[in-house]
């Protein structure tokens, strides 16, 4: 956007108190940081979660994604749009003919039903995700096996942080 004639000086910040009720910003600037292990979050055997944003009001969820084994990840049904960019490593679904490689963006529509699966010669994969609402885990006939959303990723975070003596409070730099 350029600068107006009337912004003389644009290195000058804000000079007015921010809304009383706004929530404070989420820094991350460690994100993809390896040496402190606390932040990833066991999801299963080989599958971890580093939260970003966990919004409860808006009901979804930023995380990196990393597996560390390749393999059949999970079917899912999304009800709500997912984005992904993947950071590391590849992964695609059985169900379509595309490959998620390093670089990739992905947008999964609303009601799309998948397969993740990181190929045999992938030691590691890091993904980022935006799940937007609820993410339903099924069976090839579409029958429900569980779910995951907003509220059940802080209860995961909850007890992991716990666990690794963070406390179950250290959730809460990541709820908006």
């Amino acid at each position: 956007m350029p600068l107006t004639e009337t912004d003389e000086n644009p290195r000058v910040p804000y000079k007015h108190p921010m809304p009383q009720d706004a929530l404070p910003e989420i820094v991350v600037s460690d994100a993809l940081a390896e040496d402190d292990t606390r932040m990833w979050v066991q999801q299963a055997e080989h599958v971890f979660f580093r939260p970003l944003c966990l919004n409860v009001s808006q009901g979804y969820w930023m995380n990196l994604l990393k597996v560390t084994k390749s393999g059949v990840l999970s079917r899912h049904r999304h009800a709500c749009p997912v984005h992904g960019f993947v950071i590391k490593g590849r992964w695609h679904y059985l169900e379509h003919d595309w490959f998620a490689e390093e670089g990739s963006y992905v947008f999964e529509p609303p009601g799309e039903t998948h397969t993740l699966v990181v190929p045999d010669d992938v030691d590691e994969m890091i993904t980022y995700f935006q799940v937007n609402g609820v993410m339903y885990y099924c069976d090839p006939d579409g029958n429900h096996l569980g779910y995951e959303d907003v509220f059940t990723k802080i209860d995961m975070c909850r007890a992991h942080f716990e666990k690794v003596g963070l406390g179950a409070d250290y959730v809460k730099n990541f709820i908006r």
